[in-house]
């Protein structure tokens, strides 16, 4: 069993900054692909990032490519997501995922995840 809580939402300004982490509990954390999640209002939970156990492999959607970076601390049992250059858009409650299925591959389908977060609110607002 793995138990995941968010940190680091809140209220930011359009191009402003933010740092997502993901603190995860159990020892075998570094074998799960993680990933983070959004969900907005009214639309469906849609897919952010994802990174294998080892960080070799990383997958983004493509509205956040070139803004957002996903990374993993597994001596820390941790995953973040920084996200640059912010637009109200990105306005969700963001989640942590785990595939503890998976090492190596990561998907973009939320069902293929077996663990999650709470989530964390992202506000991108003047």
């Amino acid at each position: 069993q793995v138990q995941l809580v968010e940190s680091g939402g809140g209220l930011v300004q359009p191009g402003g900054s933010l740092r997502l982490s993901c603190a995860a509990s159990g020892r075998t954390f570094s074998s799960y692909t993680m990933a983070w999640f959004r969900q907005a209002p009214g639309k469906e939970r849609e897919f952010v990032g994802g990174i294998s156990w080892s960080g070799s492999r990383i997958r983004y959607a493509d509205s956040v490519k070139g803004r957002f970076t996903i990374s993993r601390d597994n001596a820390k049992n941790t995953v973040y997501l920084q996200m640059n250059s912010l637009r109200p858009e990105d306005t969700a409650v963001y989640y942590c995922a785990a595939d503890r299925d998976r090492m190596v591959v990561v998907t973009t389908n939320s069902k293929t995840y077996d663990y999650w977060g709470q989530g964390t609110q992202v506000t991108v607002s003047s």
